[in-house]
């Protein structure tokens, strides 16, 4: 993405990698709960997560999940942590790279954090059928 990219493009390429990355289900649910309150916030989501920084070429988006996942065990974010889990299956990490993942977070974030990651990642993992 340039800064030149037209916006409605940034929202387009945006919507298209989150839809690859979360899978259909995730964004629709998240587009149908959007209100005219929230509707800024979700624009913002799209071209910038999705469209700006999830695009970016130097790092794949296995690594994207390993550090988004990190990053929301650190910052307690429970409910994105169950939606990233789906996210890092889909972006190919094995159930062993999110339990490595995970136990490298009780080191950083705290084993209480840790704890409850892998308490959602095992309800999830469960849900898929992988653990």
């Amino acid at each position: 993405m340039t800064d030149s990219e037209p916006t409605a493009d940034r929202h387009q390429d945006g919507m298209a990698v989150r839809r690859e990355v979360l899978g259909d289900v995730q964004v629709d649910r998240a587009v149908a709960g959007t209100t005219p309150f929230t509707a800024d916030l979700q624009d913002l989501i799209t071209r910038y997560a999705w469209g700006e920084i999830w695009t970016r070429p130097v790092l794949d988006r296995r690594s994207r999940s390993m550090i988004t996942l990190t990053a929301l065990v650190a910052g307690g974010h429970w409910e994105e942590l169950e939606t990233h889990v789906r996210a890092a299956v889909r972006n190919g990490l094995s159930v062993e790279e999110i339990r490595e993942v995970l136990l490298q977070t009780a080191i950083y974030c705290s084993v209480p954090s840790a704890n409850q990651a892998f308490k959602i990642a095992q309800e999830v993992l469960t849900e898929e059928g992988l653990a």
